[in-house]
């Protein structure tokens, strides 16, 4: 992803909702969101050149979503790719399974986030290990720290908030929010490059743009009963939708006793 906002525990029936975009190289191969053969409980979206993913949830309770970090230089050959990072702790198998564990130093720069039924996790490697519980609240996430004030984030923390306290029940409607192609005037902009020379220094929620721009958005809610939906929506390199998928599934009952 490259902006997202977050509600964590923050709306009265929807335990979790995700909204964000994926921005990146249109000549980029990539699967659309489906439902993974192995593993099967995974629902996401694949990169087909590292063969990761960039957000995505599993049916055994877990959601997952990484953006890359602006500033840290050119990106390392010899590291693990970030998407194998979300796909392992989607799983709960593999090296990279246990959120408390991350090999923060086998990633070039990232931010993650990952949530189950009890709790959310910020985690990035940059400027330092970073591990932090997540207290109830609304976020937004780009290729910076959590909240900066880039002007994208803030526009799309703003227009989550917006959803929250409209009394709005139908998390699809977030795709409108995510179509916002406006600059928006307020936020400090990007202070370092980004890894893609492409990718414009200050942009909108939706990049629309023929050679790097949005490729897909995608909602994540899960409500208080483990109740879910995931939409992706797909953009083709003119801006226009060339696709949409959503799944409806569930996160298991909290064990009582």
């Amino acid at each position: 992803m490259c902006v997202l906002a977050l509600a964590w525990k923050a709306h009265p029936r929807w335990h979790l909702v995700m909204a964000g975009n994926r921005d990146e190289l249109h000549e980029r191969p990539a699967a659309a969101l489906a439902r993974w053969a192995h593993p099967d409980h995974v629902i996401a979206g694949c990169d087909l050149k590292s063969g990761g993913t960039w957000a995505g949830v599993s049916e055994r309770g877990r959601f997952t979503v990484v953006t890359n970090l602006r500033g840290y230089g050119a990106l390392r050959p010899d590291r693990a790719s970030r998407g194998t990072l979300v796909v392992d702790l989607l799983a709960g198998e593999g090296r990279y399974a246990d959120p408390d564990q991350v090999a923060y130093d086998d990633f070039n720069p990232f931010n993650l986030i990952f949530a189950d039924r009890d709790r959310a996790i910020f985690v990035s490697n940059r400027p330092g290990p970073i591990h932090s519980l997540l207290a109830p609240g609304l976020y937004g996430l780009s290729n910076g720290m959590l909240d900066e004030p880039w002007p994208k984030t803030l526009r799309l923390k703003e227009r989550l908030l917006d959803w929250i306290v409209g009394g709005a029940t139908q998390p699809g409607e977030l795709l409108e929010a995510l179509g916002d192609d406006r600059l928006p005037d307020a936020g400090l902009e990007p202070a370092g490059p980004s890894d893609i020379p492409q990718e414009p220094t200050a942009s909108p929620i939706f990049i629309r743009n023929p050679v790097y721009g949005t490729r897909c958005s995608t909602i994540v809610a899960v409500d208080a009963e483990g109740r879910a939906e995931i939409v992706e929506r797909r953009y083709a390199p003119d801006g226009q939708v060339s696709g949409e998928t959503m799944f409806g599934f569930s996160w298991p009952s909290r064990r009582r006793g």
